[in-house]
């Protein structure tokens, strides 16, 4: 067949030169005469076609040779290669599986040493807690006294004794406040730990999780196929010391950190039971003085009271005299309109009936009778109305200090209900919170941390 197909390619390309045989022949011109080979050029051709099969045939026996030679050879070094690189895959994978042992127990020291810290921080925080509530009552005191207003807002002795325990107050809530933020500082160190120990736990199961798919695969597994440059090398690649002493100082680092915070958990014990006595005597001091201010305010509302009672009084009997008046005025006006009226009206007669009788005079000293009534009554009545607008303002005046001292004496109230809180709380605290014992309260003293 090759012999055959060489042949046809050589017969084929033989009459190359009459191409031009393509062009529409004139159909009423006459046939041309084909081209012809002598017999010698018949001969030759066909010792040509054979010769050429002969070589092929030899080339293809050889090159069938090697290719079986290479297929037995590359048989061999693929099935070596493969079961070197699973037994590579298989120590990787308990490499990794060691570490990622070591890496769980590890985190998991961590995790116990956050969990104390967190709860000897809470302590600490419960405690600072307990003096936040006093200082918050006594601002809230100060505040609520500040409401005063008028002659009522003075500098008294309740406000200096406020003052004095506010000072008290953020002096011990700063020692605590130390312990705490020590504490919280140290737990941001722990969860930083935790969170590269959980990033190389990470990376190491999902290694441990390839490396394990890559060993169960076979070149008869559905997702084999070719990948484009394979070989490279990714981007941030580590070599296996790098990768050894990654982790080893990802252990070595966790286990430092939690023998710093066993220390601060003891000392933060300690701390927390020193603030718990210290606000008693101060309490008392205030709360004497709120009393004592009470009673001065008591007093003077009282006595204020009873002066607004008899201006009161007074403004009554004021005010129904200014009715009287005001009655009275009307009562003129009404006769003065009378007059009036009749006067308008006798002003329309006619003729020598117009007449200036004594009807008219006595009409005209009746209107300016009543006129001078009018105005007596009208001057009285803006005395009166007057005198009783100097008492309503001074009324007023008395009122508004009444309702400063009321709120003012209500302000001091609230203060001292208010201040129930702190007793309520100082009771609590030393019924509900129980002395710190001077002990690893974690009950863990000689926690070890696997790093190798």
């Amino acid at each position: 067949m090759a012999s055959l197909s060489v042949s046809v390619g050589c017969l084929e390309t033989a009459p190359a030169p009459v191409a031009v045989a393509i062009e529409t022949p004139d159909p009423n011109a006459p046939p041309t005469p084909s081209l012809r080979h002598s017999v010698s050029e018949w001969l030759s051709n066909n010792q040509q076609l054979a010769a050429t099969a002969q070589h092929e045939q030899h080339v293809s026996q050889q090159v069938r040779q090697e290719g079986r030679t290479l297929r037995n050879e590359t048989h061999c070094k693929t099935v070596w290669d493969e079961g070197d690189t699973s037994r590579r895959l298989s120590d990787r994978i308990w490499d990794v599986s060691r570490w990622r042992n070591v890496l769980e127990i590890c985190a998991q020291k961590v995790d116990e040493e956050m969990e104390a810290l967190t709860l000897s921080k809470e302590r600490s925080e419960l405690a600072l807690a307990a003096t936040s509530v006093p200082l918050e009552v006594t601002n809230e005191c100060l505040t609520l006294r500040e409401g005063r207003r008028g002659y009522e807002l003075v500098s008294d002795p309740v406000e200096a004794q406020l003052k004095q325990e506010v000072e008290l107050i953020e002096g011990v809530q700063q020692r605590l406040q130390r312990s705490v933020h020590q504490a919280f500082e140290q737990l941001g160190i722990l969860q930083e730990v935790r969170h590269q120990l959980t990033s190389d736990l990470q990376n190491k199961m999902e290694a441990l999780d390839i490396d394990t798919s890559c060993l169960s695969l076979t070149i008869k597994s559905p997702s084999v196929s070719l990948k484009t440059n394979p070989t490279r090398i990714p981007s941030g690649s580590s070599s296996p010391q790098e990768w050894a002493q990654f982790s080893q100082y990802n252990v070595a680092r966790a286990h430092e950190a939690v023998l710093v915070s066993q220390q601060m958990r003891e000392n933060m014990s300690l701390s927390r039971a020193q603030v718990q006595n210290e606000l008693e005597a101060q309490r008392r001091a205030t709360e004497f003085a709120l009393r004592k201010r009470k009673h001065h305010e008591e007093q003077a509302r009282d006595e204020l009271q009873w002066q607004i009672k008899t201006t009161e009084d007074e403004m009554a009997a004021m005010e129904g005299d200014i009715r009287g008046l005001d009655a009275d005025l009307q009562a003129k006006t009404a006769s003065l309109k009378l007059a009036h009226t009749r006067l308008e009206a006798r002003t329309r007669r006619s003729g020598t009936d117009l007449c200036r009788d004594e009807v008219q005079h006595g009409l005209v000293a009746e209107v300016q009778q009543l006129e001078a009534t009018i105005q007596a009554l009208k001057q009285k009545l803006s005395d009166a109305q007057l005198s009783l607008q100097k008492m309503t303002l001074h009324h007023g005046r008395m009122c508004q200090d009444l309702s400063r001292k009321q709120e003012a004496l209500s302000l001091e109230e609230r203060s001292m209900q208010c201040r129930t809180r702190i007793t309520s709380q100082s009771s609590s605290d030393r019924t509900a919170v129980p002395l710190v014992p001077l002990v690893n309260s974690s009950g863990r003293s000689n926690l070890q941390l696997l790093a190798q």
